[in-house]
């Protein structure tokens, strides 16, 4: 028996503002749409064209409540070829929530408060 993983999902109060932030913070694009007939929920898969990993988008009608993340001890983590050019794209877009130096890491924050570390590639 084997298992792969898919996605991480995110849920999402501005989808439309969510998947700009992702298309410019981490260049992810939308790879697939699922909109409930009913009109209730949109979930919106977004991938970075190299792994098969997705992060899906949920956006939820009439939700107008910020999520609870609790803690926010969660995150997801994204490798970058050029971390200089990286953290001067977040240090510009002013997303940069938490920086690890002696690490070299450093994390930024999505419209919804989700984290995601950014990794140099090693």
């Amino acid at each position: 028996m084997k298992f792969t993983m898919a996605h991480n999902n995110f849920n999402v109060l501005d989808l439309e503002k969510s998947i700009a932030f992702y298309k410019e913070a981490l260049q992810l694009t939308e790879t697939r749409r699922h909109e409930a007939a009913d009109g209730s929920f949109i979930l919106v898969f977004l991938g970075d064209g190299t792994t098969p990993h997705k992060l899906e988008l949920t956006w939820l009608k009439g939700r107008t409540e910020p999520y609870n993340l609790g803690e926010n001890e969660f995150h997801l983590a994204f490798i970058t070829d050029d971390m200089e050019a990286a953290y001067a794209l977040h240090k510009k877009m002013n997303c940069i929530c938490y920086e690890n130096k002696a690490m070299g890491i450093y994390f930024i924050c999505d419209p919804d408060g989700y984290w995601l570390e950014i990794v140099p590639q090693r």
